[in-house]
């Protein structure tokens, strides 16, 4: 029993010593009371200064509510916390025993790194957080911070900004309506619709989850982001941003729009390089050309396009295909230039058009750069043409020769000029039965043919011929297929989606001897690109933690 009274005694004992330890210390020039007026308060005149646990405060005139241990501060109110954190107003509320203050009209409150006025705070002194509800200004030393409503933590130094915020400094505006922001470090956590635009060359980028790092203009979005540059725009699952090296990265889903020439790259990783105005796109990449309601697409192992808009060249590598509705193709390579509308194409091409199958060692396409149209072909050794007859199964007309260059109208090969070791199989029907009648092999040197339709509507032998003509009862095996004849049709994209379906031939792409140092230094520069970025994964990576 004598325990439990002594534990007791104890216990009230430093009870009471707690409460007067919350006790409000103060002192003033004149003192006096007015019950009428203000019941229960010490009316503080003159040089009014306060004090409780660790926190200072001095004003002009002040009512102390003892029993209530509440203090109004009136005129001129300073406060101070400990060394670091002062802050002035016209007026302030302090309740001693729940520790929190609220002060209004010309609130300025400064610790060593930043300075916020507002017209109404709030500080919870028990856990260290300041918060206000009608708008209010954040200076460091490289931001100046607006929102309508936050939370200031002083412990870390944390800015917890909602409702029209802004973050501004000479080369850039951030716009949002949700975002954290470390006042040392200059950190940004967005957590919604945010805008930030560089006021210097007006690029911008949107995110609706990201990370940007105010001091090195670093920044990470993970959610529906968008970079809006002088004449591209990138979208991608997740986008990284160096403004200062002129470098982006992006991943899944990534689109990337030309806004100059109506042309689109689409790929799940892709490097944007500011400074040399190129993008180096891979994984289900994919190039896409506008054309008069229609889209080119070209796809490939990996897409580099480098140069200004007007002088822009675009190169494709390994397993490429092409679709169009009237243009379908396949290479191992393919290199656009779009200031003089020349594409190339190398190893083992071939171009369906119309009714059409080219093929040769390499393919030149030559289109108008300012309609948009195929203008010209060139078909550079081992040159051969097959088009299906349209009424049978196993029979094909066939032109082969070293070297073709046609020309186009409309999309449609309208002439072609065979040049050097030209032949020819051509299956002849009867206009009005459709019934075949003859089969014609020529030989030249040289010979013209005009199309209509995709189908041969005349032949012209610039130089001496051997030809015959056989009927089809008689026609020999060895003349009904010329030399190296190869039907492709099973690699032909009939749509689209057809163009990310690897052949049984493409599984392995051969790489050229010559190529292995290009292919090397590639390689070396991709893993500088890697390290460097690796240098910057722990800050990419702590938006996940927060």
């Amino acid at each position: 029993m004598k325990r439990f009274f002594f534990l007791l005694l104890l216990i009230i004992t430093s009870i009471s010593y707690s409460q007067e330890k919350r006790k409000i210390v103060y002192k003033a020039e004149i003192q006096e009371a007015d019950e009428e007026k203000f019941p229960g308060a010490s009316i503080l005149i003159g040089n009014v200064k306060m004090n409780h646990e660790g926190i200072d405060l001095t004003c002009q005139k002040a009512l102390y509510y003892k029993k209530e241990n509440f203090f109004k501060a009136i005129g001129n109110v300073f406060i101070k916390q400990g060394d670091t954190i002062t802050q002035t107003s016209d007026y302030a509320d302090y309740d001693a025993n729940s520790k929190q203050a609220l002060s209004w009209g010309n609130v300025v409150l400064k610790d060593p790194t930043m300075t916020l006025t507002t017209d109404t705070l709030h500080f919870d002194r028990i856990n260290q957080k300041l918060y206000y509800q009608s708008f209010a200004t954040i200076k460091d030393t490289t931001n100046t911070l607006k929102s309508k409503r936050g939370n200031y933590y002083l412990e870390n130094k944390k800015f917890i900004a909602t409702t029209r915020v802004t973050i501004e400094n000479p080369e850039h505006f951030l716009e949002s309506d949700h975002l954290d922001y470390y006042t040392e470090s200059g950190y940004t956590y967005l957590w919604g619709p945010s805008t930030i635009t560089n006021t210097k060359n007006q690029n911008k980028i949107y995110s609706e989850k990201g990370f940007y790092d105010t001091k090195t203009d670093i920044s990470h979005f993970v959610k529906n982001a968008k970079l809006y540059l002088k004449e591209r725009t990138v979208e991608g699952d997740s986008l990284y941003y160096d403004k200062r090296k002129g470098f982006a990265s992006a991943t899944k889903n990534i689109k990337v729009i030309d806004t100059v020439q109506n042309f689109i790259t689409k790929g799940n990783y892709a490097e944007i390089f500011e400074q040399k105005d190129s993008l180096f796109i891979i994984k289900k990449a994919v190039a896409i050309s506008i054309i008069e309601k229609d889209s080119m697409f070209i796809h490939g192992d990996t897409l580099l396009v480098t140069g200004k808009p007007e002088k822009r060249i675009i190169r494709t590598y390994h397993n490429v295909k092409i679709f169009k509705s009237d243009l379908q193709g396949k290479c191992d390579s393919i290199h656009t230039n779009q200031e003089t509308g020349l594409t190339k194409m190398y190893r083992n091409p071939v171009i369906w058009s119309d009714k059409n199958q080219i093929t040769g060692d390499t393919i030149y396409l030559k289109s108008n750069v300012d309609t948009e149209k195929l203008d010209s072909l060139k078909v550079f050794n081992n040159s051969f043409i097959i088009s299906k007859d349209s009424l049978s199964v196993d029979d094909f007309n066939q032109i082969k020769g070293r070297n073709m260059f046609g020309k186009f109208e409309e999309n449609k090969l309208k002439t072609l000029l065979v040049k050097g070791n030209a032949e020819s199989v051509y299956y002849n029907r009867n206009e009005e039965t459709d019934i075949i009648e003859t089969i014609t092999k020529e030989i030249s040197s040289n010979i013209e043919f005009t199309f209509e339709d995709g189908i041969v509507a005349s032949i012209k032998y610039l130089k001496a011929t051997e030809g015959k003509t056989y009927p089809p009862s008689m026609l020999p095996e060895d003349v009904k297929k010329l030399k190296d004849f190869i039907w492709r049709e099973s690699e032909q994209p009939k749509k689209m989606e057809d163009i990310f379906i690897i052949d049984s031939d493409e599984k392995k792409a051969p790489i050229k001897k010559e190529s292995l140092k290009k292919s090397k230094a590639i390689l070396d520069e991709r893993t500088f690109l890697k390290e460097k970025l690796k240098k910057g994964k722990n800050l990419r990576s702590s938006i996940k933690k927060q």
